[in-house]
């Protein structure tokens, strides 16, 4: 993502009236998945990238049933998961959250649904928001074949439904690990509200999910 910067607060205010108004007039809330994981009393993970991790663990923090968010990477080795590293755009990492939830709060099914609905745009191929780079695709890591199936049948029930105006270039990747990121990109947007990038890029989507979702919302 971009580093952060100092911006004064007439010129911020005008920026986050412009990029939010772009922003959530792009969101969809998108029809509810009609294939979905069976409920089960044992923890849950999904692994998923959508641009800069940063916002993605953001809005899951806020969702119920969701008991922990770490921000990492997925789709690379070991040896090359450090930011540095990843920014590169050659590791085949993408920066991804881990999300440990409780499936008979929320299921696989409704992570993906806000994903789609309000965390990333999912036709857009390498980046979101203002960063570029593979390492910004929008990706799933299903960490079960059962969360493998519900992906697909999801990306194709949405493109059936033409629920966007143009093609969902979001992947879905073999799960091959996840690798936490640095102690600093933890928690960022809790730790940092007033960071332009987060102003702009990334509290609207948390708003989006407040306003859209308000049966999955936990303040």
């Amino acid at each position: 993502m971009t580093r952060p910067i100092f911006i004064p607060l007439a010129v911020l205010g005008a920026l986050l009236g412009v990029a939010a108004a772009g922003s959530l007039s792009a969101l969809v809330t998108a029809p509810r998945p009609t294939i979905d994981v069976p409920a089960t009393a044992n923890r849950e993970v999904a692994v998923l990238a959508g641009g800069c991790f940063w916002g993605v663990e953001g809005v899951y923090r806020h969702v119920k049933g969701v008991i922990d968010v770490s921000s990492g990477y997925s789709g690379g080795a070991a040896s090359t998961a450090r930011y540095e590293a990843t920014s590169s755009g050659t590791t085949g990492h993408a920066e991804s959250v881990r999300i440990v939830f409780d499936p008979t709060k929320v299921s696989y099914g409704e992570i993906l649904r806000i994903y789609f609905s309000v965390v990333a745009d999912p036709t857009l191929k390498d980046r979101q928001g203002p960063d570029s780079g593979t390492q910004y695709r929008s990706a799933l890591f299903p960490t079960t074949p059962a969360q493998a199936k519900v992906a697909r049948a999801y990306i194709s029930q949405l493109s059936s439904a033409r629920v966007f105006n143009r093609p969902i270039v979001t992947t879905i990747e073999p799960f091959k690990g996840f690798y936490p990121a640095e102690r600093e990109h933890q928690n960022f947007m809790a730790r940092n509200p007033s960071c332009p990038y987060i102003v702009i890029n990334d509290r609207p989507k948390v708003e989006a999910l407040r306003r859209q979702f308000p049966a999955n919302w936990r303040g």
